[in-house]
Formats: C-alpha cells, structure tokens, sequence
C-alpha cells in the first residue's frame, strides 16, 4: 500500500498526465489501480482517491459506491464488499446549472475542512481498466466526488477554493 501524500508535495499541484493507449491491459496499469485500492481501503473515511495522492501522475481516480451510502454506520461500511469505480482520462462533460455549498474534506489535506460550492449533478466521460469508454452521471456525494477528483487531475486542492475551512484533530 502507497501512502497517500500530503498538501506541500509538489505532484499534487501538477496536470496529471493522460494514459496512454499501450498502457491499457498491462501489469503496470493494473498495479497502479491496485495500489490506489489498497491506499483507499485503508483511508477509513474516504471516498475516493486521485492517482497523484499516491504520487500516480496520471489521470485516474477511483470511487468507492458502498462508501456514499447515507446514514451508515462506520461499521456497517467496513462490512461491505468495495463497490469501486475506475475513471481513467476523465472529463466532465456535463453538469447541472444548480450549484450548491456542501462540507468537503481531502485525504490529501487531513483534518482540515470547509464548504465548497459545486454542481448538484455531474456526468463524467471516462476509460474503464480495458480502454473502454463509458460515460457515468451522479448527483450528490457522487457528483461532488467526481468534481473533487478531476480537480485533482488538475493540481487543484479543495483548500483553494473552500470557505470556512477548519482544523479538526484526528
């Protein structure tokens, strides 16, 4: 498991390269998107993770479904199968017009949080782990992961445009 790096590491801050093509369906590719599971099965609180907070300059990010199920317990999560989704050279392609303040955290930025504003509903365009493309739409916690992750992609934190940000101890 690769650990998740911190707000001050310079790949965080960079543009995530694209994958490519002769990258799909090799044993590179796929220890990189089990190293990313790894680190994110064990980031208890997590939802997703972005290649470059494991020091992956790629774009790719992963999200954990069984982890954006409202009300659940810690528990009741740690008992569930990873429901995991694999975004590879993600793009937003389409996004409600309705934007709306909700609380954000990052593994990336531990123990610090505020509210950020984004669209209610977002559509990604992405490659799976074989190269094909898929398209996938979310609204809520989805939506906002997906907004979060290619801000990422795109060395953006979601300190930089957060309001209300506080430190919590962990």
């Amino acid at each position: 498991m690769k650990e998740i790096v911190q707000d001050g590491d310079p790949v965080l801050r960079g543009d995530a390269q694209e994958v490519p093509a002769d990258l799909f369906n090799t044993p590179k590719l796929s220890k990189m998107l089990e190293d990313m599971k790894a680190s994110l099965d064990n980031a208890k609180h997590g939802v997703a993770l972005a290649a470059p907070q494991i020091a992956i300059p790629y774009r790719i990010f992963i999200v954990r479904y069984d982890r954006m199920l409202p009300g659940e317990t810690e528990e009741e999560v740690e008992e569930k199968i990873a429901d995991i989704g694999i975004f590879i050279n993600p793009e937003i392609i389409k996004t409600s017009r309705k934007r709306s303040p909700v609380p954000e955290g990052c593994l990336s930025v531990d123990g610090v949080y505020g509210e950020t504003e984004r669209f209610d509903r977002a559509t990604v365009k992405a490659q799976d782990a074989e190269g094909n493309w898929f398209t996938r739409g979310g609204g809520g916690i989805l939506a906002q992961a997906f907004q979060h992750e290619i801000d990422h992609l795109n060395g953006v934190l979601f300190i930089d445009h957060a309001e209300n940000l506080q430190k919590h101890e962990s």
